[in-house]
């Protein structure tokens, strides 16, 4: 009998990371979860104070990521492998996009690596704009007006800590970086790169005559490696850590785009060109597949942005704010909101637990789930809140009727996107998958299909995860492309349909 191949899938989000084994059986993948963590920002001081997320940042604090922190827990996942007795013949790592890690000549970090909602960004955007025009940027790049695009990062160090680019001789988006602390083999991985709004959408490789303009340094843009790139073996310290050593590939390493690589092809829909989709996290990414970018006055009209996805491929996709402000409004409830019981608060206030108490409410307040009001605030219970006193409308006043606001005004906000999408590219949708973590939420998944009238396919929820792991095991011959990793996706994984009702 042959030896089993595990493949190591290191998928981390911005509020957790996972790490995930997978093998074959019978034609099926098989997927475990060997190593769960926290994830989330540090909000510092000028003198390196790190304070409470509490929503009360004091002046000149910053929001990072603790990359020490990051890359530990990568390898204690790994540890977690070899103690399990299996062994993975290769891993890969997926992150969020746009935020990114400076590097000096002797290789070492310049400064903090400042997450994409710390408030630096505030008006770099207009600042850009100044050099290249809003209209003339998206021609170029395909890519959406989102205040945290890294662009606007690398404008807020041009103009607040110039010293840090002046220094910098490498930048590596988040994964690049933790693949470089495991192998010393510096890559910069194309779908993470087109999250920058610094690819040419027309050659899909860096556009230098757009960073000689925005007067970044030229050199920190170097060859970009496709998924499927293998980067190198761990090097001898982490090896011995491990205890094994295993190769290191690149996978989509941009979390969105490993999850559209895993939409499961079924028998229902086995022959049927690309669908929409919502790749549902603390980010609800509503979108399509295209052959080619989409950059007409609608598309720009509408804020849908063309991210490089497998194969070359263009994920055409609106962000839209998604479950990050459930997410935010539950800790407020586990922590006493407006007299919540604490008692039992895990369960209490689980995101199933949530659907079930916005499902028996009846508000009928909506929000602007896309207003940058809901990115950052101190208090996401009180910005809805807020948002429904301004507009007029009944305010919500029980945790169960925000949650209501949010979900209903999520999925209203899918019905805009889909009805966008349609108008945009001609085509007519008949069915959303959802893929990722929001999956699991029924209430909102039954909201969806009302308010598009589509069928929606719930699944499958670790599709990051799977994705990422395809990007490894198709280079290694186990599916011979895209298509064949599709339709074992859909034959391994449970996918639950939803429909409109009347």
């Amino acid at each position: 009998m042959a030896e089993t191949k595990y493949y190591l899938a290191v998928d981390i989000g911005a509020s957790s990371g996972r790490h995930m084994l997978a093998h074959m059986e019978e034609g099926r993948i098989v997927l475990e979860e060997i190593y769960r963590f926290y994830n989330g920002n540090d909000i510092v001081t000028k003198d390196g104070r790190v304070l409470p997320d509490d929503g009360t940042e004091a002046p000149g604090a910053h929001r990072v990521w603790n990359m020490d922190r990051l890359f530990s827990e990568v390898v204690t996942g790994m540890k977690k492998c070899k103690e399990a007795g299996k062994i993975p013949v290769s891993m890969g790592i997926d992150t969020w996009g746009v935020d990114y890690v400076l590097l000096d000549e002797k290789d070492r970090v310049i400064g903090p690596c400042y997450a994409y909602r710390d408030h630096r960004t505030e008006g770099c955007d207009e600042a850009v704009y100044k050099k290249v025009s809003r209209k003339e940027l998206y021609q170029r790049t395909g890519i959406q007006r989102v205040i945290f695009n890294t662009v606007f990062q690398l404008e807020a160090d041009l103009l607040q800590e110039p010293e840090r680019l002046s220094k910098a001789k490498s930048l590596l988006m988040i994964p690049d970086y933790l693949d470089f602390c495991l192998t010393g083999i510096k890559k910069q991985e194309y779908t993470n790169a087109s999250t920058t709004g610094l690819l040419s959408a027309d050659t899909a490789d860096w556009d230098y005559d757009l960073i000689r303009t925005l007067d970044f340094p030229e050199g920190l843009f170097g060859p970009l490696s496709m998924p499927g790139t293998v980067v190198g073996s761990l090097r001898p310290e982490i090896k011995n850590q491990c205890g094994f050593d295993t190769t290191v590939v690149l996978t989509a390493t941009h979390d969105t785009g490993s999850a559209v690589m895993s939409l499961p092809v079924t028998g229902e829909t086995k022959g049927q060109e690309s669908g929409l989709y919502i790749s549902s996290g603390t980010w609800s990414l509503f979108g399509t597949e295209l052959a080619a970018s989409e950059r007409s006055e609608a598309a720009e009209k509408a804020n849908f942005t063309n991210e490089g996805g497998y194969d070359h491929r263009y994920r055409f996709l609106k962000n839209i704010m998604g479950l990050w402000m459930i997410q935010e409004a539950r800790k407020e409830f586990m922590g006493g909101w407006k007299g919540c019981p604490t008692e039992d608060a895990e369960n209490r206030y689980s995101f199933a637990s949530l659907c079930d108490a916005a499902a028996k409410e009846t508000i009928a307040s909506l929000v602007d789930a896309n207003d940058e009001a809901f990115l950052a605030p101190a208090s996401m219970a009180g910005a809805v809140q807020e948002a429904c006193r301004k507009s007029g409308q009944e305010v919500p006043e029980t945790y169960g009727q925000v949650a209501r606001v949010i979900y209903r005004s999520l999925a209203v906000c899918y019905k805009e996107a889909a009805e966008q999408l349609s108008a945009i590219t001609g085509r007519t949708f008949k069915t959303i998958n959802i893929i990722g973590g929001g999956a699991n939420a029924v209430f909102l998944n039954e909201l969806t299909a009302q308010e598009t009238g589509m069928r929606v396919l719930a699944g499958p929820t670790e599709a990051t995860a799977i994705g990422n792991l395809g990007a490894q095991m198709i280079p290694d011959g186990v599916f011979t492309d895209l298509s064949a990793f599709r339709l074992a996706v859909g034959e391994s994984f449970h996918v639950k349909e939803f429909l409109p009702k009347g």
